[in-house]
């Protein structure tokens, strides 16, 4: 690590503390050149995902909209906002540890299907009626009686 003060290049760490909210590294240093204390912050390089939409555009993966989708569906129900922020967290971490740049939105549609049925019957129909874009009643009778 470079100091800010002289640009020597060793230093020593002198204390590190973990950021949960920010998932950063704070580390204070003090350099072995001049002697003088500086703070760096060390972060995970996430790799941004592309979202292949039904019609072959690509967009940057965007958890608010998975939020804003639960919430939604979560109308009026016995669900929390920290559930709902935990399912989308929960999601964003299954698409990063899939090692995978791209995407399809179906697959996100699916894995929030997955979690709203352990979630909450009715939410899980409500977002599914929009997500499948049933054509007829029957179709949705059948994802009913599958609940």
């Amino acid at each position: 690590m470079r100091c800010i003060y002289c640009g020597g290049e060793e230093s020593k760490v002198l204390d590190s503390r973990s950021n949960d909210e920010t998932n950063s590294i704070r580390r204070r240093r003090e350099c072995l050149r001049c002697g003088k204390r500086f703070t760096t912050y060390e972060t995970v390089e996430v790799m941004p995902i592309l979202v292949i939409k039904s019609d072959g555009s690509r967009q940057p993966f965007d958890i608010n909209k998975i939020k804003n989708g639960i919430i939604k569906a979560c109308e009026k129900r016995p669900v929390s906002l920290s559930q709902i922020e935990q399912v989308a967290m929960d999601i964003e971490k299954n698409l990063q540890n899939n090692f995978s740049q791209e995407v399809a939105s179906s697959r996100i549609g699916e894995l929030v299907m997955e979690h709203l049925k352990k979630l909450d019957d009715v939410a899980y129909v409500r977002f599914a009626s929009v997500y499948k874009q049933f054509k007829d009643i029957e179709s949705f009778k059948k994802l009913l009686q599958d609940l």
